[in-house]
């Protein structure tokens, strides 16, 4: 690693001096690219909470930024219900530090998305879709 270093400083920062041959031209590190973000497939996974141990490859998975996860929290609500309810926590804290979303549906299941992905919760049921209002009579001519 002192070496890579040694070598980048060299080839950024001629020293009085200094030839460079083809050599040392040819020490540098090529970073594949090819996995940028745009590119890579979206996961979905299913997964059981079943005890707060659990917590950890959620959260593991949700920083990588790539996986959708169906998480079935009835195992632990059924045997530790402040457990639960901690565990959860913990994933909410997560997902809005790495500004993702979160929504329980069916009592039983949470989903959970990345930044990339946006959970559609729908409209509810009292508000019907609107018509786009035609404010013409409100514009004031100048």
């Amino acid at each position: 690693m002192k070496n890579l270093f040694s070598s980048v400083r060299r080839v950024f920062i001629k020293e009085e001096g200094e030839d460079f041959d083809e050599e040392q031209e040819q020490e540098y590190v090529e970073l594949d690219t090819s996995l940028d973000e745009e590119n890579r497939k979206m996961l979905v996974k299913t997964m059981n909470l079943t005890d707060f141990s659990d917590v950890k490859p959620i959260l593991q998975d949700l920083r990588e930024g790539n996986t959708i996860i169906i998480l079935n929290i009835r195992p632990l609500k059924d045997k530790d219900m402040i457990e639960m309810k901690r565990a959860v926590n913990k994933i909410k804290k997560t997902v809005e530090a790495v500004e993702g979303d979160i929504a329980g549906f069916n009592e039983d299941y949470i989903i959970i998305t990345p930044q990339q992905a946006e959970i559609f919760r729908g409209r509810p049921a009292s508000q019907p879709q609107s018509e786009p209002e035609d404010n013409d009579e409100d514009l004031e001519l100048i």
